[in-house]
């Protein structure tokens, strides 16, 4: 709100007062709460309000699993949060190239967030987001004392839900994705990921990874059936799909936040890459997939930056990581639990090459795109139909070739060590 139209407003209330002895009362922009859009809800979106009240900035948070197309509806009717938390960075990138975003720089200690979280993204090297939870991906959960043997697994073995609150598809997408990541390496990965037309979707390294996926789901009719109708969170009154999932599944192709899902079982959980697993390997271990909420200004309010500055702080990330048993890509954090925590934080922050989820760095129609690809995929699986996967996959390209230059997008997806 400009000051001309704040006195505006002031002398307009004034002459009513004189005129009719009314009282107007005017509350400034600066003396209201900061409004949070953010992917948490129930118990993890109560813990994450608890760390926010520490910080003594008034606030209200509204937790969401559609929060793009809330983010989207907020923004279209002119009244877009002071904050936004989002999964990846494909929409922030397009907002920050709308210039929708206000600039981070100065507001977090940079060296604290190493590659690929830097968030660095224009050349000018302005920073429009910061990572403030992390997960790990490219690994496989089993149960205690059942570790598999380091070879592909069938896919009756395999727990795979693919619905979702938001965007169904992305367990698909994940399975694709670290395929390609260790059969191609890195450098095609994070090419492929950008969508810059070095590495297209009907080149040979993302198709011979969407065949092997496809392969494994050939193997059975009622399983890929039952993937495509599953919750990738299992009963919400049990433990897990790898705990509570159909006959015969002892192995979770999920991320770092399946912990989440197993509830009191997550003791009897461990984890190991994912490589050796995948449909066609065993392959070596290249990298690991990461991900991450990132959050963004929307406005300049110093409330709203002082806000964004403590979150992302070493205080801030290990507040929020022992109070929600959650992980940050912050350096100074210290993770909570056993061995396979330690693990997992060791994976997000230390030395070892890390890319960043690629769907959510692509653009938003792209990533929409592939993940419509995914559920095809196993649909035409589950009804024993061919796949015409060339057919599949230039139509994704298509959707790609049709996007606009990037320039806000990030400059790097993986880390080099």
């Amino acid at each position: 709100m400009t000051r001309r139209f704040k006195m505006l407003v002031l002398l307009v209330a004034l002459l009513m007062v004189s005129a009719g002895g009314l009282v107007a009362v005017w509350t400034q922009r600066d003396d209201e709460p900061v409004t949070i859009l953010g992917p948490w809800t129930d118990d993890q979106g109560e813990q994450f309000e608890n760390v926010l009240r520490g910080f003594g900035i008034p606030f209200e948070y509204q937790g969401t699993a559609a929060q793009r197309e809330v983010l989207l509806s907020k923004v279209q009717s002119g009244e877009p949060p002071d904050i936004a938390i989002m999964p990846g960075v494909g929409e922030l990138a397009e907002y920050a190239a709308q210039k929708r975003l206000k600039s981070l720089d100065g507001l977090y200690a940079e060296e604290e967030y190493g590659s690929p979280w830097k968030s660095q993204s224009t050349p000018s090297h302005d920073t429009y987001w910061v990572p403030v939870k992390a997960d790990l991906k490219s690994i496989v959960w089993y149960r205690e004392g059942d570790r598999p043997a380091n070879s592909p697994a069938k896919l009756r073995s395999w727990c795979i839900g693919m619905g979702d609150d938001g965007a169904s598809g992305w367990p698909g997408s994940d399975w694709i994705e670290d395929l390609v990541l260790q059969r191609e390496g890195p450098d095609t990965y994070g090419k492929w990921a950008l969508g810059a037309g070095e590495v297209t979707w009907t080149g040979a390294p993302v198709r011979t990874a969407w065949e092997a996926w496809a392969g494994l789901l050939r193997q059975d009719k009622e399983a890929a059936g039952r993937a495509l109708l599953t919750d990738h969170r299992g009963d919400p009154d049990a433990y897990g799909l790898l705990f509570d999932g159909p006959d015969g599944c002892a192995l979770e192709h999920q991320g770092s936040f399946a912990r989440s899902f197993y509830r009191d079982e997550r003791q009897r959980a461990d984890l190991m890459d994912s490589a050796p697993l995948l449909p066609g390997g065993p392959y070596r271990v290249r990298a690991h997939e990461v991900t991450g909420d990132f959050a963004a200004l929307f406005s300049d309010r110093p409330q709203a930056r002082d806000l964004i500055e403590r979150l992302a702080s070493r205080e801030g990330q290990q507040k929020w990581a022992d109070s929600a048993d959650v992980f940050s890509a912050n350096r100074r954090v210290r993770p909570q639990g056993g061995a396979a925590e330690r693990e997992i934080a060791e994976r997000l922050t230390g030395t070892g090459p890390r890319c960043l989820d690629a769907s959510d760095v692509m653009a938003p129609a792209v990533r929409d795109a592939f993940y419509e690809a995914v559920l095809l995929t196993i649909a035409r699986a589950a009804a024993g139909e061919d796949l015409d996967l060339p057919g599949l996959l230039t139509d994704v390209q298509k959707v790609q070739d049709a996007q606009p230059p990037r320039d806000t997008a990030p400059q790097t997806v993986c880390s080099t060590g």
